[in-house]
């Protein structure tokens, strides 16, 4: 019997003992599958906050205004359009490739960018590593895709969820540079968003779970 017979006889039976199995001992399985994903989603989150560095990152208008599934806000960032450096010209690789951006704290305590490299590495406190996606700045170049003088840069930090009626007032700080997030970033450059100022003080503070 080749290979090929046996594997269809396999998976014959297999069909056959999954239709034994009562429908809602199924839909319980998939329920807790997904339970269970959902877990690890916030308890790697949770981690993120309670372990990253806090970094203060001023935001920047954004217009138009969006709305999806409630309201949130949406906030750029003075490090999401970074120059490319020594990384001009370069090979890009990927259309959308990953990056890590140095940030370093100025003497207002807002951190700034001060450069961008393709691999992570080592910094000194109270510089910190943050990873990001380049979504525009890889399409230089002629025989191949290279960095442009330029990247934009996505650090999944680009949404905050508020309660509905709360996000305009937001958008207005936001749009007059009052609004300041500060994210935790974990030594391999992952980011959540931890708390939200305004002016300086406190609107929210994210919960672990």
């Amino acid at each position: 019997m080749t290979s090929l017979a046996m594997t269809s006889i396999a998976m014959t039976g297999l069909a056959g003992r999954l239709r034994r199995i009562p429908k809602v001992a199924l839909f319980a399985a998939a329920g807790l599958i997904q339970f269970a994903l959902l877990a690890v989603m916030i308890i790697d989150r949770a981690q993120i906050l309670r372990d990253g560095t806090e970094v203060a990152l001023q935001t920047h208008p954004v217009d138009p205004r969006d709305l999806f599934r409630g309201d949130y806000v949406r906030l750029a960032y003075d490090i999401s359009e970074v120059p490319s450096g020594a990384l001009l010209n370069q090979p890009a690789g990927a259309r959308d490739p990953f990056v890590f951006v140095r940030l370093a704290p100025g003497p207002d305590g807002l951190y700034r960018a001060v450069s961008v490299q393709t691999e992570a590495g080592p910094v000194q406190s109270p510089e910190v590593l943050i990873r990001g996606r380049v979504t525009y700045g890889t399409n230089c170049g002629t025989d191949f895709r290279a960095f442009c003088p330029k990247l934009q840069i996505k650090y999944n930090l680009e949404r905050y969820f508020v309660p509905e009626g709360e996000g305009r007032a937001l958008e207005d700080a936001r749009n007059s540079r009052k609004l300041t997030v500060v994210a935790a970033v974990t030594p391999s450059g992952r980011a959540a968003i931890k708390r939200l100022l305004v002016d300086g003080k406190p609107v929210y503070d994210e919960p672990w779970f």
